[in-house]
């Protein structure tokens, strides 16, 4: 037989904003869809008509379009497999559901959601499976004439897959290995729900698996449990030979503690757990977003993609390409990881130094206007070059640390350590000199000011650049002096510098 192209999906719930575990289930699948020359599907799963939330499915592709990751068809992109939104695709699942009770598979269950709830009160861990599927209300149970006559009043129903007890179920898993778990421990899912006549997450996956032609289903650990049961649909389709291999993520944990990452953890430690900002529409609550936190999208998927894998060295810092060119779905951990938010910070730090200024300067622009300032680009571009390297997470750190590029100090405070300790009784005459001495240079560049100060400096033993910082700056802050001079300019900076001389004597 021959190989088949790879094709894997993503397939979101529009029922709020994605996760960010999401976000690197997403990645993982297109590392791996790339590495072998394969699709990448988008499928909307929206069969739970109930928790649909207005405006989650274009929030999920915006979040995709802000981090970098394309998809090759799906919801959106178009595609041969369509229509790729589950609420959508009815009759193609009525048509399953029916394969499946003609081939006695499946049955209908009748049991009100009363009887339901009277059994589980009556029997603790009740679980409808064959021990108790012959004591309730179904077709396998009553008289086919008393199931017509239910059928004929409107009486309302679910399809239940029929699982034979007893049976070792292989789970072939591309990080776990094999996976068996036992039959008997498994309850007779419901499949299809006649009151939306819609299918429920088990068929409808199993289906479009099929008649998209996926071949590796990479998902989260937390699907695993329902695993078994897909292998089982697989082969009651007569589909076996089809069905894809999973690899099954490890989970994503709380940075301290136990548990599933969630978004308390974030409220609490201050982080996000959102691509992007997302304000619920039923609630009115805003949830911070990486992308209005000031995180580069590149950063995060670096930080994502080695939360559960490594590339087995020491390499840290890789771009998407490289990503795709390493990773390995075999060599992700079984363990869940721990959500090093901290570590997010890093790489946001680093791919803020490795970004060309040029790039970075309009989101530094942005936060100048917000201030009030407007200033030429090219002027916002040496300033970020100047001063990225001060140890910044983000673009909008930069703002505390450099605003004296744009405003001049107007006070300076004796309060303030570095004033009080570098302008001594003798830094205003030191000043005043020179000054007289920039004044008189025509060539005010950075080289030529160096040039002229340095060789003062050695003939009169003076050291100047402390007290030249609090006239330029107010306080201790900025980056060389030749530098910030050159930038400031000649009449900016001696102006300044005069200013302090007459202010602090």
């Amino acid at each position: 037989m021959a190989q088949r192209k790879v094709r894997v999906r993503f397939a979101p719930s529009p029922t709020g904003a994605l996760h960010i575990g999401g976000v690197r289930t997403a990645l993982y699948n297109y590392l791996f869809a790339r590495q072998h020359d394969g699709e990448f599907i988008f499928r909307i799963e929206d069969t739970d008509s109930t928790r649909f939330v207005p405006g989650a499915e274009e929030y999920i592709l915006e979040s995709f379009r802000w981090l970098g990751i394309p998809f090759d068809e799906g919801v959106s992109f178009g595609g041969d497999h369509g229509p790729y939104r589950q609420s959508e695709r009815r009759d193609i699942y009525k048509h399953y559901v029916k394969q499946l009770l003609d081939a006695g598979r499946a049955y209908l269950a009748l049991d009100t959601p009363e009887e339901l709830d009277a059994k589980r009160q009556e029997v603790q861990n009740f679980q409808y499976d064959a021990s108790t599927r012959g004591g309730m209300r179904n077709s396998l149970a009553l008289p086919a004439e008393e199931v017509k006559r239910l059928l004929d009043e409107g009486h309302q129903y679910v399809v239940r897959f029929k699982i034979e007890p007893g049976e070792d179920v292989h789970v072939d898993d591309m990080i776990r290995g094999d996976v068996v778990i036992n039959s008997s421990i498994l309850d007779d899912k419901v499949l299809y729900k006649s009151a939306d006549e819609l299918p429920t997450y088990h068929l409808a996956n199993i289906v479009d698996d099929h008649l998209m032609e996926i071949t590796h289903v990479i998902r989260g650990a937390e699907w695993l449990p329902s695993s078994p049961l897909h292998v089982l649909l697989y082969r009651a389709f007569g589909w076996a030979d089809s069905m894809p291999k999973f690899a099954h993520l490890p989970l994503l944990l709380k940075p301290d503690g136990k548990g599933k990452l969630s978004k308390r953890d974030g409220d609490r430690l201050g982080f996000p757990v959102f691509p992007l900002e997302w304000h619920d529409p039923k609630t009115g609550e805003v949830s911070s977003g990486y992308r209005e936190s000031g995180y580069l999208p590149e950063a995060v998927l670096n930080f994502l993609a080695l939360l559960g894998w490594n590339p087995g060295t020491d390499q840290e810092i890789m771009s998407l390409d490289e990503m795709v060119r390493l990773f390995d779905i075999t060599k992700c951990s079984k363990a869940g990881a721990k959500f090093d938010y901290v570590k997010g910070l890093w790489f946001n730090r680093e791919y803020i130094l490795k970004k060309d200024n040029a790039e970075l300067a309009p989101d530094f622009d942005k936060i100048l206007r917000a201030h009030g300032i407007e200033a030429p680009m090219e002027r916002v571009e040496a300033v970020v070059g100047m001063m990225k390297m001060k140890k910044i997470n983000f673009i909008k750190d930069l703002w505390p640390l450099c605003d004296f590029f744009f405003i001049a100090p107007e006070t300076y405070s004796k309060e303030d350590k570095f004033v009080r300790k570098n302008w001594n009784e003798n830094a205003a005459a030191d000043m005043t000199e020179l000054a007289a001495l920039l004044e008189r240079l025509d060539d005010f560049s950075l080289e030529s000011q160096k040039a002229a100060v340095d060789r003062w400096a050695e003939e009169t033993g003076q050291k100047p650049w402390n007290p030249w910082r609090v006239a330029l700056v107010g306080t201790g802050k900025g980056p060389d002096m030749y530098e910030l001079s050159a930038f400031l300019g000649k009449d900016e900076t001696l102006r300044r510098m005069r200013k302090a001389v007459e202010i602090l004597k």
